[in-house]
Parts: structure tokens; sequence; C-alpha cells
């Protein structure tokens, strides 16, 4: 039997084979509140108000909505999620979520916490990837100064150059400790800049693999031909090209600056447009596989298969190192556990930091990600077939 037909994502025995009864329950009540559109607004305003007038709630969200989403306040607390994962073949990339505060100490803060991040990940053989935003790194309004091409003042060049030398201590600690890094996608506004860093670090890093990954936000019109011109662009440089696929995290957003600021938006029309782009992204990487890695980064289960079918009709085998599934923690249990028990590579997201100065990231990506209440409705489901499943296993 061949591994695509091994793979049912409606298989709940699987997917929640590592939770007990109790843990499972606990997940119930969790996406049943998270199903109510009503309820995660209300939650939301009331969590944002509670945290900004610095009121102690962090006994209520640690042990519920942070526990469920986030591996822990560290690196060492998110040790429970590496080794629980890994125990099922699935991978951690540790994401430190903290946002910080936009100053030099805080950006210098950040490289050296992402630096113990890639020490973990050597160390650790359930940690695949690392990754980082480059706004955790260098001034959002300067980044944004130099994709407008501003004249910079000589301050600002010399902030520049010192956040370009923090992407690259990054980097080059991943080379040389053969950790792989994603840098993710942010800001059409300022997406132009952090794409000109990241294709600096290939060039210089990935001459022998892909060690440095870009990421490529598909619910932008243009981002399948910037993949075909990267891939153009690597062979030409004699490097590897390093890819994340996914569909996007900033969609109100940039239709809303676009409308303000009477521009076209770079956002698909529909859904559907988006979804044939993604696919089409994930053609064009499994034919060039001879020197394009990726990483199908997606909740999406038809895209998902798709890659499992193309996979197979170019004869990759499901642990080639090259192709990587992803999804967040916490979340699409059903597509992380089931590939990986038929044996492709998967790994998850998992957010870290203190509880207080990661819910802001965590609040603002559910309002982000317009799929999340979907999801949370296929979620709810699968955990009440899976609570059925059970009871009915018990009963015999």
């Amino acid at each position: 039997m061949n591994p695509i037909t091994k793979v049912s994502f409606d298989d709940t025995a699987v997917a929640f084979s590592s939770k007990s009864d109790a843990e499972l329950y606990k997940m119930y009540m969790l996406f049943k509140a998270m199903n109510s559109n009503a309820f995660v607004k209300m939650g939301g305003t009331l969590l944002s108000t509670a945290l900004n007038l610095h009121l102690p709630v962090k006994f209520l969200i640690k042990p519920t909505i942070f526990n469920h989403f986030c591996g822990g306040e560290t690196i060492e607390e998110s040790e429970r999620a590496i080794q629980e994962l890994g125990k099922y073949n699935i991978g951690t990339i540790l994401d430190y979520s903290v946002e910080g505060e936009g100053d030099e100490k805080s950006f210098d803060a950040t490289r050296d916490e992402l630096l113990r991040t890639i020490e973990k990940a050597h160390r650790n053989k359930h940690i695949p990837f690392s990754v980082f935003k480059i706004t955790g790194l260098i001034d959002i309004n300067l980044l944004e100064k130099v994709q407008k091409k501003q004249e910079l003042s000589a301050n600002e060049r010399a902030a520049f150059e010192r956040g370009r030398d923090r992407v690259n201590a990054i980097c080059q600690h991943c080379y040389e400790r053969d950790v792989r890094v994603f840098i993710d996608a942010e800001e059409s506004w300022i997406q132009e800049t952090i794409d000109n860093l990241t294709y600096e670090m290939m060039a210089r890093y990935n001459k022998e693999k892909a060690n440095i990954y870009n990421t490529y936000q598909l619910y932008r019109h243009d981002r399948l031909e910037v993949i075909k011109r990267d891939y153009e662009n690597a062979i030409q440089g004699g490097y590897y090209l390093g890819a994340k696929l996914v569909r996007g995290a900033y969609m109100e957003k940039e239709r809303r600056r676009a409308e303000l600021e009477g521009y076209p938006s770079p956002i698909n029309p529909t859904k559907e447009a988006t979804d044939a782009l993604f696919n089409e992204a994930l053609r064009f990487c499994v034919d060039h596989i001879e020197r394009v890695a990726f990483c199908n980064g997606t909740h999406n289960e038809e895209s998902c298969y798709l890659l499992m079918e193309l996979m197979e009709e170019h004869e990759i085998a499901p642990h080639d190192p090259r192709v990587y599934f992803a999804q967040l923690y916490g979340m699409s249990d059903n597509l992380s556990y089931n590939l990986a028990y038929a044996g492709y590579n998967v790994a998850k997201y998992v957010p870290y930091g203190p509880v207080v100065e990661v819910m802001p990231y965590l609040l603002r990506r559910a309002n982000e990600n317009t799929a999340i209440a979907g999801q949370s409705s296929r979620e709810f489901s699968l955990i009440q077939n899976e609570i059925d499943r059970r009871k009915k296993v018990k009963r015999f």
C-alpha cells in the first residue's frame, strides 16, 4: 500500500493518539468556545483590556489557551511539547513570539534568544528548523524607508547595518550548526527589503544545500512569479532555494492599507484564486526539486493531498529531507499526526515566551487569519468524533 492511500485526515484515532480522555475533553471545551465568533471577539477584547491594565490574568490564560497553543514561557519549559511531538515523529519549530520594544537593546535581546533556539535545535533531533522575523531585529519604519528607496541619514544607515549584522549572525550560526532556518514573511510594504536580505543570506549560506528559507505568502497575486524569479536567480548564483509556502497572515491589514492609500491591493480577489496559486507553487517546487527545498506550511487538507500525489508522481520518498509539511501547534493534529504516521516529514510551529508578552501575538494572529473560524469548526467536529469513537470502543 502506498503512503497516500494510508493517509486519512478523518482518522481521529491517529490524530488524537497523544491525548488522554481528560486532555481531549479540555480541547473539546476550548474549541467549543472558539467556535463562537462572538465569544472569540468578546474574549479577545477583554483579554487585551486586562493585559493593557496589567491585571493579574496569567493564572487564567496559562493553563487554558496559552498551554494549548504555546510550548511554554521559555525554551526549557517548551521541552515538554518538543518531547510530546517527537514521540510521534513530529518536529518542533521553536517560534520566539515576543514582540520587542523596537529599540537596539530589544533587537539585540531578540538576536541572543534566537541564537539560543539555534543551539537547542543543534542539540535536539526533534527540532528540524529555527525561525525568525526580521522586524524582531530591525526597526519596521527603517525597513519601509529602505523599500521606498528613501535617503537614509547616517544614523539610519548605521542602524540598518547593525540589523543586517544581526540577521547574518543568526544565519551564520544556523549554517555552522547545520540548522535550517525560516525567515518569516511580513507586510508587503516591507517585504521587498526582507526578501533582499534573505537572498543575500541564501547566496552566502545555501551553496551546498538549502539552509536559509524565504517565506512566500501565496495570497499575494505576484508571489508565484517571485518564486520562479528567485529560482532562476538561485541557478545563476550557484545556490539552493529554500522556500516556505503559506497562504498568508495579513490579509485584512493589506486590503485596508491599499484602500486607504489608493493603490491596487496585492491580495488575490478570492480564496479560490489563492488556493489555485498555492497549489501551482507546490507543483513548481516539486518540478524543480533538484534545486529547491520547501515546506508546505498549510492547514488545508487538499493542498496536503496534492503534495503527497506530486511526491508519488515524481518518486520523491515521504521522508525526503527537501520536503516538509508544517502546521501550528494546537491546531490541525489530524494533518500533522496522520502525515507523520505515514512517514512524511512534519513539524509544528511552537510559539513560546512569557504569557503576557506572547498574548498580543496570539490575539492578533486570530484576528488576522480569517481561516481560523472555519478551522475551529473543523477542529471541534474532529474532537467530537474522537470522543464518540472512544465511547463506542469502551462500550464494547
